[in-house]
């Protein structure tokens, strides 16, 4: 359609100030270029990541922030080099907008542990404009940070698959571990967790649920389909079940102890870290030592895995549990996200909401 150049713009909400308080906010959209895709958005998933990040928990937050990056929407226009993407495309759009594109981890198609990616949101762009989310009505993002949507999915059900589903299944893929047969366990049931059951069962492994308390036992069996419930204080069965798991994904994001779930890993197991914390974790050498086992962390996953985990939820008829809610609703969706009050993730219906006024 030839090289867009004219700028835009659009409506979205946004925070700014560290309150995290999110409002109306209208803004430019960056320039466009040959290689770039005009979507407009039709929903996007609530990360935990955009609570921190409206209210600068990490101490790096710019504003005014645009959130989102659980983005899927209809592609509009393209630009004239485009060859992955036609217009009336229904596409996802992740954590990732940008990379350098030369260095070993883009070379090696994991783009994600690139030093200089450039995140959806509260970031600049190589044209030195902010960065802005999916919580607004359009975005322009390079084809190679654009994926289809497999026909027949739901836009809401697709959201969370774009962060929290491409977080859990990029260490299963990594590591060798989609083969059917497999006893894995997912420690803590929030959006990532629950996305590790559905995926992990999928694949066909043996899915333990391992969680401090009973509260979310008949969840996590009879509406996410675990296989067994493990309470970590429960001493008698933590010892036999002790060295049976092929591998643990850890969704816990404050400090715990790592020795019950290294206990519970067989020969070679594998701990997966997925949540971010800020302080040191601890265990004796001895648990790694004396079973070859590994403790180990991967960071969301690449755009080829991205596509590969939609084609596969598409097959296995993946389908995460969210919360469908209007944009006047955001402010009071991240007070419940920070309670932990939601079952298992939010999205907006921002094709349905009225951006520009409250």
């Amino acid at each position: 359609m030839g090289s867009l150049k004219e700028e835009r713009k659009t409506s979205g909400w946004a925070a700014t100030d560290p309150s995290g308080l999110l409002s109306p906010y209208t803004f430019t959209l960056r320039n466009t270029g040959a290689e770039d895709v005009l979507i407009k958005v039709i929903c996007c998933g609530v990360c935990h990541t955009d609570l921190h990040q409206i209210k600068n928990d990490l101490g790096m937050s710019n504003y005014p922030m645009v959130p989102g990056h659980e983005v899927v929407g209809e592609v509009v226009e393209v630009g004239s080099e485009v060859s992955k993407f036609k217009v009336g495309d229904c596409v996802g759009v992740g954590c990732l907008v940008g990379c350098c594109n030369n260095c070993r981890p883009c070379n090696a198609e994991v783009e994600q542990y690139c030093n200089k990616k450039i995140w959806s949101y509260n970031d600049v762009y190589t044209d030195g404009k902010p960065t802005q989310g999916g919580f607004a009505g359009s975005m322009v993002v390079h084809q190679k940070f654009v994926v289809k949507i497999p026909e027949g999915m739901s836009p809401e059900q697709v959201a969370p698959l774009l962060c929290a589903g491409v977080t859990v299944y990029s260490p299963l893929n990594h590591f060798g571990l989609k083969g059917s047969g497999l006893k894995g366990g997912i420690l803590g049931l929030g959006g990532v967790g629950h996305m590790g059951v559905l995926i992990a069962k999928a694949m066909g492994h043996h899915v333990t649920v391992i969680s401090s308390s009973d509260k979310k036992k008949e969840e996590a069996l009879d509406v996410l389909g675990a296989d067994d419930y493990l309470i970590s204080s429960d001493v008698a069965r933590m010892q036999e079940l002790a060295d049976s798991f092929d591998y643990i994904i850890d969704t816990v994001p404050v400090h715990h102890p790592l020795e019950p779930s290294l206990s519970l890993l067989k020969l070679d197991g594998k701990l997966i870290i997925m949540g971010v914390i800020n302080v040191p974790l601890q265990f004796v050498s001895p648990l790694l030592m004396l079973g070859r086992k590994t403790i180990t962390g991967t960071f969301i996953g690449s755009m080829k895995e991205t596509q590969e985990m939609l084609d596969f939820c598409k097959e296995k008829g993946v389908r995460s549990t969210i919360e469908v809610v209007k944009m006047d609703y955001i402010n009071t969706a991240m007070e419940r996200l920070a309670k932990n009050d939601v079952r298992y993730r939010f999205v907006v219906d921002v094709a349905g909401s009225n951006l520009e006024s409250e």
